[in-house]
C-alpha cells in the first residue's frame, strides 16, 4: 500500500555490515577450533590437582571464588558499562543485527535497561528467568546467587540464533544513575559489577558526547576497574553527532574526567564512532569512524581467538593463589603447633599469632619459597577474618595431606602450575590436536632448542 512506501522513503539509510561480518569472519563455515579436547584436560587438571587443595584449606572462604564447571567451559565475555542512554543497547542490537527483529533489545532516551542482560547463544529465541539461570549449575552464573532474589529478579537471559554468539557471550548493564543511592536499586549494584568485572574478557565503557557528566557512581565503578586495565576500551559513542571542532573538545575533555581515574601509564584505547545501523551524518569523518569501528572488531575477534589461552592463564594464576593460600594456612598451623606446650591455652597462643604473624616470620617465610611473589600475598587482615570463622584446629599440616595412591596434594598443584598448564597451552599455539600430545609438541619443560643455529 502506498502510505507504507512513503514510510520507507523517511527511513535513515541503513549502513553496510560486510565490514563487521568480514572481520569477525561470520560468514566463513570452517568450525571453529574444536576446544572440547582442550576444556576437558583443563578440567581434569583444576579436578584432580587443584580442588582438593581448595577445599582442605576453604580457599572460597578467603576469596569468595569458586571455580565451577560452567565457568571453565564459558565463552569470552563482554561487558558494557556506562551511564544511561549512552547507546549500549544499540551497540550490541548492531553488531548482532538484531534491529527491526523479534529480537531486538529496547533502546530509547529513557533509562531503557533496568535489569543485566546476558545475551547468550541458543538454537531459538528464548528468554530465561534470572532465578532459572542461577539454578543451573551448568551455566557460569550460578554464583550470582549470593546476591539475592531482588538481584535475580534484575537478570535476564536471551538466547539468541546468532553465529557471533556461538564463540561470545554479551552482558548489557542497567545504565548507571548518578546521584542515585545503592540501596534504591533493592541489590548490591556495585558489587554485583564488581562480580561481573572480575570475569569478563573485555569491558566496553560507553559515553555519549553530548552529556559527558563523570559523577558519584561513576567514580565508583572506575575504582572498580583497577588492575582490569588491559581489558577496558573506552567508546565514545554517537560520535557523528558533533561537528570535528566540538567533538575535539569533548575527546580532550572525557580524558580530562578520567585521568584521575585510571592512573596507568599506558590509557586505555578509546574509539570514536557510532555503533548503530544507520548511516554517519554526511559532513562527519566517515572514514576514520569506519576505521575506529574495524579496530574496535578487531579487538574482540582477538579476544574470541585467545579465549582457549586466557581461560588456561586464568586457571593457572587461580592456582597460585591457592597454593600460597594453602602454604599460609600451613605456616600458621605448624607455629601453632611449636607454641603449643601442655599447660598453653590454644586459643591465646592462636590469637597472638594471628594479630601479629611477623613475630613469627609467617608471610617471610613464605615469601623464601621458589615461585611466591610478594604482589600475589593476601593481606593479614583477611586471615584474622579466616581464623575467626575457621578454627586452625580443623587444619591438617600440609606434609599429612598425600595418599598412597593420590600423591601430595602440594606437589600436584605445583606440577599443575610448572607443568600441566603450561604443556596445555604449548599445545593450542602449537596448533596441534591436544588429544596426541607428546613431549616432542611441547618439550616437557626440557631446555628449548635454539632457533638460530643451523641444523
Amino acid at each position: 500500500s502506498p502510505p507504507e512506501e512513503v514510510e520507507d522513503a523517511s527511513e535513515p539509510t541503513k549502513r553496510d555490515r560486510s565490514h563487521l561480518e568480514n572481520t569477525l569472519k561470520l560468514n566463513e563455515e570452517k568450525p571453529a577450533d574444536d576446544v572440547s579436547g582442550v576444556l576437558q584436560r583443563l578440567r581434569k587438571i583444576y579436578h584432580s590437582s587443584i580442588k582438593p587443595l581448595e577445599h582442605s584449606y576453604r580457599y572460597n572462604e578467603l576469596r569468595q571464588h569458586e571455580i565451577t564447571d560452567g565457568e571453565i567451559t564459558s565463552k569470552p565475555m563482554v561487558l558494557f558499562l556506562g551511564p544511561w542512554s549512552v547507546g549500549k543497547s544499540s551497540m550490541i542490537n548492531y553488531l548482532l543485527g538484531l534491529d527491526n527483529t523479534p529480537y531486538q533489545l529496547y533502546t530509547g532516551a529513557e533509562p531503557t535497561t533496568s535489569e543485566f542482560t546476558v545475551i547468550m547463544h541458543g538454537p531459538k529465541l528464548k528468554t530465561i528467568e534470572g532465578i532459572v539461570m542461577a539454578a543451573d549449575s551448568a551455566r557460569s552464573f550460578s554464583p550470582l546467587e549470593k546476591f539475592g532474589q531482588n538481584f535475580l529478579e534484575k537478570l535476564i537471559g536471551i538466547e539468541v540464533p546468532h553465529k557471533l554468539l556461538e564463540r561470545v557471550t554479551f552482558v548489557d548493564t542497567p545504565g548507571i544513575i548518578e546521584n542515585r543511592k545503592q540501596q534504591e536499586r533493592g541489590y548490591p549494584f556495585n558489587d554485583v559489577c564488581q562480580w561481573f568485572i572480575d570475569r569478563a574478557d573485555l569491558i566496553f565503557v560507553v559515553f555519549d558526547p553530548t552529556k559527558l557528566d563523570v559523577g558519584l557512581e561513576l567514580e565508583m565503578l572506575f575504582r572498580q576497574l583497577k588492575g582490569r586495565e588491559s581489558q577496558i576500551r573506552i567508546i565514545l559513542n554517537k560520535a557523528d553527532s558533533l561537528a570535528t571542532q566540538e567533538l575535539m573538545r569533548v575527546y580532550g575533555a572525557l580524558f580530562w574526567s578520567l585521568a584521575p581515574l585510571i592512573n596507568v601509564t599506558e590509557p586505555p584505547r578509546v574509539y570514536v564512532s557510532s555503533f548503530w545501523p544507520h548511516d554517519y551524518n554526511p559532513e562527519t569523518h566517515r572514514d576514520l569512524f569506519l576505521k575506529e569501528e574495524i579496530s574496535l572488531l578487531e579487538d574482540l575477534n582477538q579476544v574470541i581467538e585467545n579465549r582457549m589461552e586466557n581461560k588456561i592463564a586464568f586457571i593457572r594464576q587461580h592456582a597460585i593463589r591457592v597454593r600460597i593460600h594453602a602454604l599460609l594456612v600451613d605456616r600458621y598451623l605448624q607455629t601453632y603447633k611449636d607454641k603449643m606446650t601442655f599447660f598453653s591455652d590454644g586459643e591465646l597462643v592462636f590469637r597472638d599469632i594471628v594479630e601479629d604473624p611477623d613475630r613469627f616470620y609467617i608471610f617471610k617465610s613464605i615469601l623464601a619459597k621458589t615461585n611466591v611473589s610478594k604482589f600475589d600475598l593476601p593481606n593479614r587482615e583477611a586471615y584474622k577474618d579466616f581464623f575467626g570463622i575457621n578454627p586452625i584446629t580443623s587444619f591438617k599440616l600440609l606434609s599429612q595431606q598425600c595418599s598412597y595412591m593420590g600423591g601430595c596434594f602440594l606437589e600436584k598443584i605445583e606440577k599443575a602450575i610448572t607443568r600441566e598448564l603450561p604443556d596445555l597451552l604449548g599445545s593450542i599455539g602449537l596448533g596441534k590436536k591436544p588429544n596426541v600430545l607428546s613431549c616432542d609438541v611441547t618439550g616437557c619443560g626440557e631446555t628449548p632448542k635454539n632457533r638460530y643455529r643451523k641444523p
